[in-house]
């Protein structure tokens, strides 16, 4: 398991210890959901990126609500 030393400054500091008392959770958990949260963001940009790049050459398509529903 790794292990990192963070250096906060005095506003980090402070605005760490704001979340930690909001989400009642210690200031490693919130680091690792903040790592985590990044991290899927930059996956869903992915997704978005690769969607529109498949729109610009016309390779996507759409289903209606009643096509979904006809399906049921």
């Amino acid at each position: 398991m790794g292990v990192i030393s963070v250096r906060l400054n005095k506003d980090e500091e402070n605005i760490l210890n704001k979340l930690s008392d909001y989400y009642h959770a210690d200031k490693s958990t919130l680091i690792k959901r903040s790592l985590f949260e990044f991290y899927e963001n930059m996956i869903d940009l992915d997704v978005v990126q690769q969607f529109e790049e498949n729109e610009k050459k016309g390779r996507t398509s759409f289903y209606t609500a009643e096509d979904i529903l006809n399906e049921i």
